[in-house]
């Protein structure tokens, strides 16, 4: 009897060990392949060195990732109509970091590592790298088995999303308000394309003048960069004056004005949003970049958590940017 009840308690630890949803851990690799997360960081490492830039694609790419499909590799797949291809990614960088990061596991622990865990640990580390706070990162995701650009539009946020429909599209995957606020809070590294933001400076609504929400002589600073008729591919930093550093001015600017994407500005001018961008501005009591950088950390892992497939779902791919055969 006692026998037989040892058998069916070990079975259901079985089941729920492979196809336990959000059965993530930090340390998942510790035995299998314990040199994984050292080899993201130098992989990482070495290209934030040749181009501290990518840092801001690689966080940006989890998140799109994150958001379609759930944390599973799907934004990384190259192909006709995958993810990548989609209007949103065509500006997505950092893929070739996640590949290079990949085969080095491979040749160290072949079939173990999922290209889904290897972009949440080089999203951390690109935090970390430019001076950000770290945080744990649970692994043990699984690489999926669908990547759709039909899928990206309707569940990215977009840069001229009021705050009404980024709260839906945050609470759609689980996430807060606070969430949101802190998540965007990654635009403090980066940049954006003139193309996302310039209909603010010129033409805003058709009155002929520019968004009054931004810093009149921010408007200036933006036109100079971004003409009416230039290049709509020019990259501008989206947070004004620190784009490589993580820290919490991007909040600032955006209490000042100096939001540069109209979906961030909006944070400010909405009471559910502009509390949180307060606090990480450091208005009030006296709140710092810390209380961000914590805060940060631990929304990451919870969007980290989003759709995820473990256990015996979707696969381990041999190169990020196909599905294995």
């Amino acid at each position: 009897m006692a026998q037989g009840l040892r058998i069916i308690i070990l079975f259901v630890y079985f089941l729920f060990s492979v196809k336990g949803e959000g059965s993530t851990r930090v340390g998942f690799y510790s035995k299998t392949c314990p040199t994984a997360e050292k080899i993201v960081r130098s992989t990482v490492e070495s290209h934030v060195n040749a181009n501290v830039g990518i840092a801001a694609g690689l966080l940006r790419l989890h998140f799109h990732d994150c958001f379609v499909q759930g944390c599973d590799g799907s934004v990384l797949i190259s192909g006709h109509l995958s993810e990548r291809t989609a209007i949103p990614n065509l500006g997505a960088r950092g893929f070739e970091v996640i590949e290079d990061a990949k085969a080095k596991i491979e040749a160290k622990c072949p079939g173990v590592v999922s290209c889904a865990d290897i972009l949440a640990i080089a999203a951390r580390d690109s935090v970390v790298l430019t001076k950000g706070m770290s945080w744990s990162v649970p692994t043990g995701r699984r690489d999926g088995l669908i990547s759709s650009a039909s899928e990206v539009l309707t569940n990215l946020p977009s840069p001229a999303d009021s705050v009404s429909v980024q709260k839906d599209k945050f609470a759609a995957k689980g996430l807060t308000t606070e969430d949101l606020v802190t998540l965007v809070g990654g635009h403090t590294i980066g940049q954006t394309d003139c193309q996302f933001f310039r209909y603010r400076l010129y033409n805003f609504t058709s009155t002929g003048n520019a968004d009054p929400s931004i810093n009149m002589a921010f408007v200036s600073e933006l036109q100079s960069l971004c003409p009416a008729g230039g290049d709509a591919t020019k990259r501008v930093a989206l947070d004004n004056g620190s784009q490589n550093n993580f820290d919490a001015s991007f909040f600032k600017n955006i209490r000042d004005g100096k939001g540069v994407l109209e979906s961030d500005q909006r944070l400010w001018s909405d009471p559910s949003t502009n509390i949180f961008v307060q606090k990480y501005a450091g208005s009030i009591r006296g709140f710092i970049g810390f209380r961000f950088g914590s805060a940060f950390g631990k929304a990451m892992v919870k969007m980290g958590n989003i759709g995820i497939k473990t256990g015996t779902d979707g696969e381990i791919r041999k190169v990020c940017s196909r599905f294995n055969a």
